[in-house]
């Protein structure tokens, strides 16, 4: 397969302006200018990166957010559903890995799909990614104040709302200025935080499954089975619902592709480092799920579906008793190790957007000394801040709904970069059954996964009844109103641009590269 997979490029010089690497030499080159320095290469490495992407995903809170609504819909096949929610995340992962070697841009799916579908594409997906940023940053600051007070014993703080909704907003410019102080920074706390989540959850799940098997759980247990892993147990529709919610638990690994043009061989380093970002959290999810289900049993988690994070406070003082604070801690340094590597993806799409023109040239503004997208990181910021306050403000049940809102986003643009992995090497797919299934059959398998789901859930949220929130605006479920109203912003918003200044959409960026 070596001799199939595109030849490494160095990375884009950002400090002129500059072609993106062609790898087959037979597309047109696209220019852009790196506006006031370039990002700081060689800044972190391939374990770093790895850390990136696992924190990114945030497994301690994913857990806690899934768990109860997963069980609810399938029972005890929760684990099988974990399994197969993974597959479309392993292949959209394997395009990311194909198409990073080939184009190392830190906008990834913006910069890939533009050159594979064409600007317009492009945009939308760079959108797409931006506006997960700004939907679940605040969501995350939130849960890392919560239980960090729950593990403080400072329930009385943790239940006040005003109280909780400063700290939250202190906890982001935080971890914003930790994202623009450098990159190296980052990585080391992001390190620190990922060492105590997974030894956290490991000893959780340990300690819950010895429970079971020693007959000394307080709740339901049940011994695990092997056909737990039998995704399709609970029956088609209810499997839906569930690898939506699986597809929201995977989501975020890609922040370590984000990264590219400051790690240590660009060109394989991050791509491998989100492959292995989901293969760590497969065992994780799993193992976890496992756990949960075997000590809590069924009828205990389908009746914390509404609680959601919730959930892992009442079973960490079931499982572990005076040491509960141990799953507090996790969940807690989950959330806030997510919500700095949640800013990653967003601010460096926006900055790679505007290198190229699609947004305003000050985007792209690079600290010369740090090495970071500082003006990028604090629009994010801003903009997360502001939707997260008002959201809140509006009600508990709109902050929820904001997050389901995001699964729709992860589909459609983790789909998009699938297509895009296809077309561009859509003239080696003929060369042997390797490059046809890691470079087009596997991709395009993913993304009809996941355009599958986003069709079903957008049938599914149509409906207020039948979509996952209670809440239901303009006769349609909360969070389609959500995912519709920043999908028409950006369209909107796309359009002035190009009134503004049509200069992304003249530039040839070139048609993906194919085998001469």
């Amino acid at each position: 397969m070596a001799a199939d997979t595109p030849p490494e490029t160095t990375p884009r010089a950002a400090t002129a302006t500059v072609a993106p690497p062609i790898p087959d030499g037979n597309a047109a080159p696209t220019t852009h200018q790196a506006q006031a320095g370039a990002l700081k290469p060689d800044a972190i490495g391939f374990l770093d990166s790895l850390a990136i992407g696992l924190n990114a995903t945030s497994p301690a809170y994913s857990l806690a957010a899934v768990i109860g609504p997963l069980v609810a819909l399938v029972g005890v096949h929760a684990p099988g559903v974990m399994l197969a929610s993974f597959v479309p995340m392993l292949l959209i992962a394997s395009a990311f890995h194909f198409l990073n070697r080939a184009d190392p841009d830190c906008g990834t799916t913006f910069s890939w799909v533009t050159r594979a579908l064409g600007p317009t594409t492009g945009w939308l997906g760079g959108w797409a990614i931006a506006m997960t940023g700004v939907l679940v940053v605040g969501s995350l600051a939130d849960v890392a104040v919560g239980f960090g007070l729950l593990a403080v014993g400072a329930d009385g703080l943790a239940a006040d709302s005003l109280v909780r909704e400063a700290l939250t907003v202190l906890l982001i410019l935080l971890m914003s200025w930790l994202c623009v102080r450098g990159t190296e920074v980052s990585a080391r706390f992001q390190n620190a935080l990922v060492l105590v989540q997974v030894l956290c959850l490991v000893v959780f799940a340990a300690v819950a499954l010895w429970r079971v098997y020693a007959g000394t759980g307080s709740l339901d247990a049940v011994r695990p089975a092997a056909d737990w892993l039998d995704p399709f147990g609970a029956g088609g529709s209810a499997l839906t619902g569930g690898l939506l919610l699986g597809v929201f638990a995977y989501w975020g690994w890609e922040s370590a592709v984000n990264l590219t043009e400051e790690t240590k061989d660009p060109a394989d380093a991050p791509g491998r480092a989100g492959i292995w970002s989901t293969v760590v959290l497969l065992a994780t999810y799993v193992a976890v799920a496992f756990a949960v289900v075997a000590y809590a049993g069924t009828a205990y988690l389908a009746g914390q579906a509404d609680a959601e994070e919730d959930v892992f406070a009442s079973l960490a003082r079931e499982v572990l008793g005076g040491w509960d604070w141990i799953l507090l801690l996790a969940v807690a340094t989950s959330a806030l190790a997510s919500t700095q590597t949640t800013i990653i993806p967003a601010s460096r799409t926006a900055l790679s957007m505007a290198r190229r023109k699609a947004l305003p040239g000050g985007f792209a503004r690079i600290d010369a000394r740090r090495g970071t997208p500082g003006t990028s990181t604090w629009w994010v910021t801003g903009t997360a801040i502001v939707w997260y306050v008002v959201i809140h403000r509006i009600s508990e049940n709109a902050l929820a709904d904001s997050l389901t809102a995001l699964s729709l986003l992860i589909a459609f643009y983790y789909a998009l970069t699938g297509i895009a992995c296809a077309v561009w090497y859509r003239r080696r797919l003929l060369r042997g059954p390797g490059p046809f299934l890691l470079l087009g059959a596997g991709p395009l398998l993913g993304a009809a996964m996941l355009l599958w789901l986003l069709a079903e859930s957008v049938a599914d949220m149509a409906d207020p009844a039948n979509a996952s929130s209670s809440t239901a605006w303009f006769g349609l479920g909360a969070p389609l109103v959500i995912a519709l109203f920043l999908a028409g912003a950006g369209v909107v918003l796309m359009l002035l641009r190009r009134a503004w200044s049509g200069a992304f959409w003249r530039e040839r960026p070139g048609v993906a590269p194919e085998a001469p």
